[in-house]
């Protein structure tokens, strides 16, 4: 008895992240599956450009008394119920009865709020709907971001001399994400440690550049070595299209431009996941990138967001969040600006040996949207069972979320759309 072909498009199989150097259960069969689950209410559509009872926006009192700065662009403060404290605290009392296997260490940071905009109705989506756009609302953003990471870092972190070694930007939208406040905003953290998930994926950077054995082409003379997300990117913009939705762009890219490149990653969990990745150069963080690249970056952030609100019509929740180097270069050497106070700081400075620093030498940045929905806008992807005790597990091949995410990008935002619909 002759055996069926191998189809991957149908048949289940496993695929391998060699960022988490974890593997995914692909099931395409499953997406007949009927479904008679639980549903996500819709966000309400009408927000107001100003909501007087918002936290956040311009003007208006925070649930600690504080009052907001009546910005015009993107507003940072410290978050009112940090999930970590500044406050250096002496080494954990010593246990000679405690096992090996129990471990605790200090955790100390500094957790901060930033502003997109100043119209509670708005969502990068809607912000970045063309390259003007996005120049004009998304680019501030990337400044901010920049301007944090490079030359800013919490006063009470310099002034109780704790050394940062990661700062964790990203973005929570939408109910179905625990987001507590539809105003556009994201979060940064900035910590004495490097999370797991960041040194996970640095680690293996580093292996990857240190690998002898391998063969790849060092596409980036000034790094001198081989770049597992360089290459990456090569080899997705090499891979040709099998679906009918594209004829000029591989099978899971969504956009590229002239410095970035989307795709549905080869190893994505979630049904629709987004990895944003330089395509030209290794730019180990933000504070490495040039005006143009950052223009980039803007006008990639308004395509993506676009095109997954796009995609069942309605405003599409996400985790959104950035990886690059764990410490930016000028935070080691030179003074810097402490955050909320205007005084001029210097940043605790780390060994060369430090692991932040050694890491950082292989790091390059990325950019991960982790999208909730699966089938429409109130049907949404639950990591339960055998993902929470195997392993992850997609029943859509990223092949197919990548087409249908490139026809749902074709032509203007959908409330565009909607509203011209309703003038006729």
């Amino acid at each position: 008895m002759s055996l069926a072909a191998f189809d991957e498009t149908e048949h289940p199989h496993r695929r391998w992240n060699p960022l988490t150097q974890t593997f995914v259960l692909c099931s395409p069969h499953r997406t007949k599956r009927p479904w008679q689950g639980a549903q996500e209410a819709l966000p309400p559509s009408d927000l107001p450009t100003h909501d007087p009872k918002c936290f956040l926006c311009p003007g208006n009192t925070r649930a600690t008394g504080a009052t907001n700065d009546q910005y015009s662009a993107t507003f940072i403060f410290k978050n009112d119920y940090a999930a970590l404290l500044p406050t250096e605290t002496g080494p954990p009392p010593e246990d000679a009865h405690k096992p090996a296997f129990i471990k605790l260490q200090p955790a100390r940071g500094s957790c901060y709020v930033i502003c997109f905009h100043p119209a509670h109705n708005l969502t990068l989506a809607q912000m970045g709907t063309t390259p003007e756009y996005a120049r004009s609302n998304l680019l501030p953003i990337i400044k901010a971001w920049t301007k944090l990471y490079s030359t800013q870092i919490p006063a009470e972190m310099v002034e109780g001399q704790l050394p940062l070694r990661y700062m964790q930007i990203f973005e929570n939208k939408g109910q179905a994400m625990g987001c507590s406040n539809p105003h556009p905003h994201g979060q940064v953290w900035a910590l004495d440690y490097i999370p797991l998930e960041p040194l996970r994926t640095l680690q293996s950077l580093r292996e990857y550049a240190l690998d002898l054995s391998s063969s790849s082409t060092i596409r980036d003379k000034e790094f001198g070595k081989p770049s597992l997300l360089l290459d990456y990117a090569a080899w997705e913009l090499t891979q040709q299209p099998p679906s009918p939705y594209s004829d000029k762009i591989g099978s899971r890219i969504l956009h590229s431009n002239t410095h970035f490149l989307a795709v549905v990653p080869y190893w994505a969990i979630w049904p629709y996941e987004v990895l944003i990745l330089p395509a030209q150069r290794q730019i180990p963080s933000l504070a490495e990138m040039s005006e143009e690249e950052q223009e980039a970056l803007a006008e990639m952030l308004g395509f993506i967001t676009k095109a997954l609100d796009n995609l069942f019509k309605c405003s599409f929740p996400y985790s959104m969040g950035i990886h690059q180097r764990p410490v930016p270069l000028t935070l080691r050497d030179t003074k810097v600006q402490a955050l909320g106070d205007g005084k001029d700081s210097v940043q605790p400075w780390l060994k060369q040996d430090d692991e932040a620093v050694q890491l950082g030498q292989y790091a390059q940045f990325h950019i991960h949207f982790y999208p909730p929905l699966l089938r429409s806008a109130t049907v949404r992807k639950f990591l339960v069972g055998f993902e929470m005790l195997g392993e992850p597990q997609r029943d859509l091949t990223p092949e197919q979320a990548a087409a249908r995410i490139r026809v749902a990008a074709e032509g203007p935002h959908y409330l565009e759309t909607l509203e011209k619909e309703q003038t006729k």
